[in-house]
């Protein structure tokens, strides 16, 4: 029968990514669960605010990168006109978010250390995506983007560190934003992917750099976890 024998429609590209990310969500949410836990909350959402001023300042770096590579791309690419102008636009929303974190660390009394070298775990988490849209194609960035505006943290985390780590108000003030705009961001980024005319290729290098980028979540996560133990039995 034709029915029996019809090929069967490829997933679509977002469906590929969410189906790899469930690979790495038991993992992620358990790690993310311990991260917000009440005991300790104080020292882990400094060091928080630490490392992730060193991976949110390299996001306008990267995509701006992305976006360049698209402009130079080989004629007849469709994914790259459309690709860049989301970019580009992307970039321009995400400009000053590690203002946000810097200023948040120096309401709670410290500050991004400008001398010290970034810590590895940032280097894994966002290097990978240099390497893949240097040799492979921009579009993977996509994935990165995409799990990271949707691993944001939950709406009630901002709440819970001021009522349990008595953190001001005004020193949340990054938590607050991206509870607002990353889920957002998460449906913009994930319709753009179904809407590109990406290759089969393409759509898994898409999945495997989201994948990535979640196992790369889960250790940044757990380096923030042994950071604060050790500052806290320090002081």
């Amino acid at each position: 029968m034709a029915h029996a024998t019809a090929r069967r429609a490829a997933p679509s590209a977002s469906t590929l990514l969410r189906a790899r990310l469930d690979l790495a969500r038991p993992a992620l949410d358990a790690v993310t669960a311990r991260l917000w836990q009440t005991d300790g909350l104080a020292e882990r959402y400094r060091v928080y605010l630490e490392v992730m001023y060193d991976v949110t300042r390299s996001s306008v770096p990267l995509m701006l990168r992305a976006a360049a590579l698209c402009a130079h791309a080989p004629d007849g690419d469709p994914v790259a006109v459309p690709l860049r102008r989301y970019l580009e636009a992307h970039a321009r929303e995400e400009s000053g978010h590690d203002d946000w974190l810097r200023e948040d660390l120096e309401l709670l009394g410290a500050a991004p250390d400008r001398e010290a070298p970034p810590p590895a775990v940032v280097a894994r988490l966002v290097g990978p995506q240099y390497y893949w849209l240097e040799h492979y194609h921009p579009v993977t960035v996509l994935g990165y983007i995409a799990v990271m505006e949707a691993t944001a943290p939950r709406s009630g985390v901002p709440g819970r560190i001021a009522a349990c780590a008595e953190v001001p108000d005004a020193a949340l003030r990054t938590l607050r934003e991206h509870v607002e705009l990353d889920a957002g961001h998460t449906d913009a980024v994930l319709r753009l992917l179904d809407a590109l005319p990406l290759s089969d290729g393409q759509a898994r290098a898409v999945a495997l750099s989201g994948l990535h980028t979640a196992h790369g979540l889960i250790a940044l996560y757990e380096h923030i976890l042994r950071t604060a133990h050790v500052w806290k039995d320090t002081r």
